[in-house]
């Protein structure tokens, strides 16, 4: 189960075309990552951004990006998989956090390698299913069944943030409904 003290952020390529690209799919993709990555916003847990070639696709979309604290890294990529960036897995390494959880655009390809390379580097990785999305509902689900078959757990948002808070009694507990409401 996940634990704020373990757990990292990672959203892929939430960026203004990519987002158009996948119609209402990746617009509703993209308001269920604001809400997690505003939650991890609010229990401190680190975040990192990831922008496949951000001069022709645009930067992260407004709602994530308003979302976001300033401690947040935005590491821009040419590579499909992050972990190929140097400055990417650097960065993730250096968190010393387990837990990644990650949702994005495309789920087929630059969600889909990131996770493979990241549960070979021996993360434990949490795919947000609600939070990707691919222009083509069939490459979607095939993503999501291979990270499965990787050894990703399949997520969603409110799952997500129910086992970051553990009990009705943390003290974000109101704040972090108020998210899903």
């Amino acid at each position: 189960m996940l634990n704020i003290e373990n757990s990292a952020l990672i959203i892929i390529d939430f960026q203004e075309k990519l987002v158009q690209a996948t119609a209402k799919y990746g617009t509703e993709a993209a308001t269920n990552m604001a809400k997690v990555a505003r939650a991890a916003n609010i229990l401190n847990i680190p975040t990192i951004i990831t922008e496949q070639y951000p001069q022709g696709l645009g930067n992260t979309v407004f709602d994530i990006k308003y979302s976001i604290n300033n401690m947040t890294e935005t590491i821009e990529k040419s590579s499909f998989s992050a972990m190929l960036e140097p400055d990417f897995a650097e960065k993730i390494k250096t968190l010393e956090k387990k837990q990644i959880i990650i949702g994005g655009i495309e789920t087929h390809i630059c969600v889909l390698q990131t996770v493979a390379d990241l549960i070979k580097e021996g993360f434990e990785v949490y795919v947000l299913k609600d939070a990707c999305a691919s222009r083509n509902k069939k490459e979607y689900k095939v993503g999501i069944d291979l990270m499965k078959q990787y050894g990703a757990k399949i997520t969603c948002v409110e799952i997500t943030l129910f086992e970051w808070l553990k009990t009705s009694k943390h003290p974000n507990f109101k704040e972090i409904q108020a998210l899903i409401k």
